[in-house]
């Protein structure tokens, strides 16, 4: 039987069946009038829907309320939820992305748009196609000039310890240096979370929908059991806005170079590579899932000649060079 209005208080709902489906829900109006133009268009969208499939109907507004559902990272994701409001899925074409980046970021560079335009809204439509709700879409990117971020270090972020005036502060630099956390991971750490015997921390990887352990090295884990426990996060801050405040305030007091956050993260897989550390298993323990992604970004770090050095050692140095030159020789006869 077709959608039919009934109120409920001062509210219109509506209760019925479409296409052999059960539908019942609010109109969220005390109009009638109103009331009765919503429920014919969520009519119309079931009939498409039964006769075309969810592609002919799934608007993106849907698709983003899908993707927050999920848990997914919204950073970045209002602004386009803004600019497609209740456009199809299926009238959205990759070339109609590009000038939606250009359109929200007209003076900034390539990387800017490709990382806070084009790729939170494919991620958004392709979430939606695991779901095969519709087709997945890929995006060409706009250019971009890799620049080589420098990292921070161990030294840096006992300065920056020093400098501040809240333990819990100075030990989230040294915490994302020795775990590679991400800030919204640190931010979301609750102290359930550590586990002080064992040295070991649980971090949800908000980026990949995952959750891994990171080892606690005992100076970091001295600075955590320091930290009051008055709040049921170990960092305290709110959001990533709070605790960035104050991080520019502890950089300007304490004379310090300017670092973000992820220069902390950034910093422990340029210090482990450069301490011999092969790659893959720098990855597993900071938590990189993308090979070519990492190698582009880290592999800097090992960018050294003298490093060939290594494939000589000390004993045979010794005899092809000064007075083992001539033994050398010989034994070459």
């Amino acid at each position: 039987m077709p959608l039919k209005p009934y109120r409920r208080g001062k509210i219109w709902h509506y209760r019925g069946s479409i296409a052999g489906r059960r539908l019942r829900g609010t109109t969220s109006t005390e109009s009638k009038e109103l009331a009765q133009q919503i429920i014919a268009r969520i009519e119309s969208d079931e009939w498409k829907r039964d006769l075309h499939g969810p592609e002919a109907v799934l608007k993106f507004s849907d698709a983003a309320l899908l993707y927050r559902a999920a848990k997914k990272s919204t950073r970045f994701i209002e602004p386009i939820e803004d600019y497609w409001k209740d456009t199809l899925v299926k009238d959205i074409k990759p070339g109609m992305i590009r000038q939606m980046a250009i359109e929200l970021y007209p003076t900034q560079s390539g990387a800017t748009r490709n990382r806070q335009a084009i790729i939170p809204c494919q991620s958004i439509i392709n979430h939606a196609a695991e779901s095969e709700l519709c087709p997945r879409i890929r995006v060409r990117r706009f250019p971009t000039v890799r620049k080589i971020k420098k990292p921070a270090t161990l030294e840096w972020c006992r300065a920056f310890m020093e400098a501040a005036n809240q333990p819990h502060l100075g030990t989230l630099a040294l915490f994302m240096f020795l775990t590679a956390a991400r800030i919204t991971e640190a931010l979301n750490v609750k102290w359930d979370d550590i586990d002080f015997e064992q040295q070991t921390v649980l971090l949800r990887e908000t980026k990949v929908s995952e959750e891994r352990q990171a080892h606690l090295p005992s100076e970091l884990l001295v600075a955590i059991a320091n930290i009051k426990r008055d709040r049921p996060t170990v960092f305290r801050y709110v959001d990533r806005a709070a605790a960035e405040k104050e991080w520019r305030k502890v950089i300007k007091r304490g004379g310090l170079e300017r670092f973000s956050f992820h220069c902390c993260r950034h910093g422990f897989a340029t210090s482990l590579l450069r301490s011999g550390i092969d790659p893959k298993t720098v990855m597993t323990l900071g938590g990189w899932s993308d090979p070519k992604l990492f190698m582009d970004t880290y592999a800097h770090a090992i960018n050294d000649m003298t490093l060939t050095d290594r494939l000589i050692d000390t004993k045979l140095a010794q005899e092809i060079t000064g007075n083992g030159r001539k033994r050398y020789k010989t034994s070459l006869k």
